[in-house]
């Protein structure tokens, strides 16, 4: 029995450990002219290795195309529906039961979050926020998902006042009424604090107090650093101190164990005239340095080793925003799944693949049995559903018509689309991983950058292409064969495929 109960604790403490990893999400929002498919965003998160992201509703065509895909989502109720579901249990049963029981697992939902900056962006809901998180809580709990799915509500960084020094910060005291019993429920369900933090907007509003390498996550010289004159810690840059000064916030109101998520920060990537430091240099240094940051585990000064798991705001550029032209460019791609700007990225593992900085191909060995790689070609268009329409006659990597140029072609697409692993570049012995970019002409080879400087997306479909999976995609052009043969083998391979 003794034995058994030490196993229970090493598996509870090994789980504790392994869902307490750091990660990055991202929020996805949906104000663009053309939004992607559902069918889409997931080939793009996917793409870009992204496994955590935050909706900011319940949309029933993202949910059921996040099926099966691994990705971990958190779910939104709209602040205008927060009214109705604060004042009603069985609304907040209702809709537990049509946007998460309906989808879970299938679709991996681990979060809700209730309204977003309540207290800020909505005062007068304020009163029924707790209600609400509570209610719907209730209904995870009468579907037996309260210990797969937390319940929070995301908070402005605002509330927190004088949060330099961070060791002096409390919360805005007139909400303290609603914050203290939201404690104590993130508390007792074993849920975690959201907070939505802007170093963008602290610098912008700050008069020339911080400075820009401060917000930046830039290195600094101990000197330039700010020091918290009760504790001495030094703090490099603002997010940092920002999540530290809410911790003692907490702490002043005697919540000591609750953790932080920060479940919106970036930067914009372009800005009006009075928005000088929106710029694409700078949004990529505060993303990168950020994700950097986060996956390294370095933690705040205050709970070093301790990272904070953290939503980039945001996949896309929202066009449709209103107010100054910083608001439509927070994202970290346009419509078509076109990254903004490339991500310096290296030693931060596989998210976000559109870094370059060590961008390695996939290609045919040299002096490898060209019935071999004719075989390894066969396989990559085929079963392996690279989409070799690139290699049609008359289409950009057809010629030159070798079925070395051929292969290396599917081969290189394959690599990408299975996240660059070495094993995805072996085809029986006949493909070599390089570094040096095989693109030729025309023909961009996946993970290139092409000739505006954009990294070609692979997995992610453009906005009036079929879904990836389609068998109608899997077709390929061989060196030397005409084109009824080509169309021959596609129809056989849709068959099988079928």
């Amino acid at each position: 029995m003794a034995c058994l109960l030490i196993l229970v604790l090493v598996f509870a403490v090994s789980q504790a450990t392994a869902d307490e990893e750091p990660y990055i999400g991202v929020n996805i929002g949906t104000d663009l002219s053309i939004m992607p498919h559902p069918t889409q965003v997931v080939a793009l998160l996917k793409a870009q290795q992204i496994r955590h992201i935050r909706l900011y509703d319940a949309d029933r065509g993202m949910l059921v195309a996040l099926a099966n895909s691994g990705i971990r989502v958190m779910v939104s109720i709209p602040n205008e529906q927060l009214l109705g579901i604060g004042q009603s249990n069985s609304t907040a049963a209702n809709w537990v039961s049509r946007n998460i029981v309906a989808h879970y697992p299938a679709t991996n939902i681990t979060a809700i979050c209730v309204g977003s900056e309540v207290l800020t962006t909505l005062p007068n809901a304020a009163r029924i926020l707790v209600n609400a998180m509570k209610f719907v809580h209730s209904a995870l709990v009468a579907s037996n998902l309260d210990n797969q799915i937390k319940v929070s509500s995301p908070l402005a960084s605002s509330i927190i006042l004088d949060s330099f020094p961070p060791s002096q910060a409390f919360f805005n005291r007139s909400w303290n009424p609603v914050l203290v019993p939201m404690l104590n429920f993130l508390q007792s369900t074993g849920s975690y604090l959201m907070l939505n933090i802007y170093p963008y907007y602290d610098y912008m509003q700050s008069n020339g107090v911080i400075p820009l390498d401060y917000a930046l996550f830039k290195p600094l010289s101990p000197t330039k650093e700010a020091v918290d004159a009760n504790t001495l810690v030094h703090y490099s840059n603002v997010f940092d101190a920002m999540v530290d000064a809410t911790y003692f916030a907490m702490a002043f109101l005697n919540f000591t164990n609750i953790p932080v998520i920060v479940t919106e920060t970036g930067w914009p990537s372009k800005g009006d005239s009075n928005e000088p430091d929106a710029t694409m240099e700078n949004a990529n240094t505060y993303n990168s340095n950020l994700i950097r940051h986060v996956m390294n585990k370095t933690g705040t000064p205050k709970r070093p080793g301790i990272a904070v798991s953290t939503y980039i705001y945001e996949l896309y550029n929202e066009d449709l925003k209103p107010g100054p032209i910083s608001e439509k460019n927070w994202g970290l791609f346009d419509a078509n799944g076109d990254p903004i700007y490339i991500l310096r990225l290296t030693d931060s593992g596989s998210l976000l693949a559109n870094d370059t900085t060590n961008q390695t191909y996939c290609t045919a060995k040299e002096g490898a049995d060209p019935k071999m790689l004719q075989a390894a070609l066969d396989w990559a268009c085929g079963p392996g559903k690279v989409d070799c329409s690139s290699l049609l006659q008359g289409k950009p990597c057809y010629e030159p018509d070798n079925v070395i140029a051929h292969a290396t072609y599917a081969f290189d697409t394959y690599y990408h689309r299975m996240g660059k692993t070495s094993d995805a570049c072996d085809f029986n012995g006949v493909a070599d991983i390089t570094t040096t970019d095989p693109s030729h002409g025309s023909c961009i080879f996946p993970g290139s950058l092409g000739r505006n400087g954009t990294m070609v997306n692979i997995t992610a479909p453009s906005m009036n292409s079929t879904s990836s999976d389609s068998p109608g995609r899997n077709i390929y052009g061989r060196g030397g064969f005409g084109s009824m043969l080509l169309v021959i083998k596609v129809m056989v391979w849709s068959l099988i495929l079928l």
